[in-house]
């Protein structure tokens, strides 16, 4: 490679990675379940496999986050699409318990490897083409709403397909047969994910340029693993900033927990039925999906009207909290006007997650040097899914009706609290995260020690 991409060029392939990582995803989230139960699993099983991602991406968080910045972005990517495909694979395949569960602990560890490197190499080019001062929050919104985008579609396609196969000649039914029931119609969306899963492994092996890294035995960097997870560990303690944007990833896991635990059961009680619920929960998430895609796209807009990006932060977080607080209030309700209200609650709670997910990645890349950005990432991945965890838990013990979407409106208020005093936006950068590697370089030597502004959160 001559040189870095330009700023236009890698915005293009950070997009086209996002779209191609997600899309995937997507397609599983309304026919996951549904396979699960046609092949036979209770849901003590199914909350076991949901158990197994949860905590495997939670384990592997930190020992993976630093594995990008010591191999390179690239390689850490196209070994997180290996592990989906495989996932994917083993459950659209998959009859025995330990099957399904095993896919589920891949795709956790795919999800462990994914929370960084894309967004770290789309921030090390454009640091490398202009300089650490250079405007990131654009693209980094473009991908937020690329992967909005990519989730929408793949939810409304996942949920349709397995309905257009049961059309006309049923060609769900003479495939199962003529496959032993192995492929079922739901099973489809998951190997048609899985297909997608080879085109991205091979996309970012091919269009995502990166300079030579020094070269790396696994051994230095499994005796690297322990200073990683105890510097992730130590991370949002040095600094009052990214302190603020690892806090408000938790309260966002809360607010998502709360959401994606409480939605589908109140869809069917609205309808009366568990089957056309899913329906209308499959319409809910792709217009969540769309609305956090907007968001995302006015998050540059809205930083210029707040006048920051903190003070745009608390700004959407607040949006995002009164949203869950509406759907509490209208949780006792089945009136057509409360359920108005409490679509209009879903839509803004995704809508100001979505505006302040770049504004706050902007933060941290800025507060964060290059050699410990992926680490950054997985540090901010690993609160939202422990406090979304916890929040789950605490849930699951509630009564039904208002109070557990309040707990999580609460907690989302908190968080948007957290902004209104500032930081300063100029004060000297920490030093470097400890990464399995003490001789890692930063992505390009033009840029390597040299990101002393600060940075911006994520999501």
């Amino acid at each position: 490679m001559t040189g870095p991409l330009d700023i236009r060029t890698a915005c293009r392939r950070y997009v086209t990675v996002c779209v191609l990582f997600w899309l995937p995803l997507g397609l599983t989230i309304a026919p996951l379940i549904l396979l699960f139960t046609e092949r036979g699993m209770t849901m003590v099983a199914i909350a076991g496999f949901f158990a197994a991602h949860s905590l495997t991406a939670a384990a592997l968080e930190l020992p993976t986050g630093g594995l990008s910045d010591v191999l390179g972005r690239r390689v850490v990517l196209a070994a997180a699409g290996l592990l989906n495909l495989t996932a994917l694979t083993l459950q659209g395949l998959g009859t025995a318990p330990w099957l399904l569960g095993l896919g589920m602990a891949l795709m956790g560890a795919g999800r462990a490897l994914s929370s960084g490197p894309a967004e770290a190499w789309y921030v090390d080019t454009v640091h490398a083409h202009s300089g650490p001062g250079a405007d990131l929050r654009t693209g980094l919104a473009r991908g937020g709403s690329a992967t909005s985008a990519a989730l929408a579609t793949g939810t409304l396609f996942g949920g349709a397909l397995p309905w257009l196969l049961g059309l006309g000649p049923d060609l769900g039914a003479r495939m199962s047969k003529a496959t032993s029931e192995l492929v079922l119609p739901l099973s489809v969306p998951l190997l048609l994910g899985a297909a997608v899963e080879i085109a991205f492994v091979l996309y970012v092996l091919t269009a995502l340029p990166e300079p030579p890294r020094p070269r790396t035995s696994l051994r230095e960097v499994l005796r690297g693993i322990p200073a990683t997870v105890m510097g992730g560990l130590r991370f949002g303690g040095r600094d009052a900033l990214v302190r603020r944007v690892l806090l408000t990833a938790a309260a966002a896991g809360s607010a998502l927990a709360a959401i994606e635990l409480l939605t589908p059961g109140r869809a069917a009680t609205l309808t009366g039925a568990s089957e056309s619920g899913a329906v209308l929960f499959a319409a809910l998430a792709c217009a969540g999906f769309v609305c956090s895609g907007i968001g995302s796209h006015l998050a540059p807009l809205a930083a210029r009207l707040a006048g920051s990006g903190e003070r745009a932060v608390m700004a959407s977080l607040g949006i995002s909290a009164s949203g869950l607080l509406l759907l509490g209030a209208t949780a006792a309700f089945t009136t057509v006007g409360s359920t108005v209200l409490a679509a209009v609650g879903y839509g803004l709670v995704y809508l100001g997650l979505g505006i302040a997910g770049p504004s706050e990645n902007d933060l941290l890349h800025r507060r964060v040097a290059s050699s410990g950005r992926a680490t950054a990432l997985s540090v901010q991945s690993l609160a939202q899914q422990l406090m979304g965890a916890l929040t789950g838990l605490i849930i699951g013990a509630l009564p039904s009706g208002p109070l557990p979407w309040l707990l999580g409106g609460t907690v989302l208020l908190a968080g948007a609290l957290l902004w209104i005093h500032r930081n300063e936006p100029t004060s000297p950068i920490p030093a470097p995260m400890p990464t399995p590697q003490p001789h890692t370089a930063s992505s390009f030597p033009s840029t390597a020690g040299s990101d002393t502004r600060q940075p911006d959160a994520d999501r």
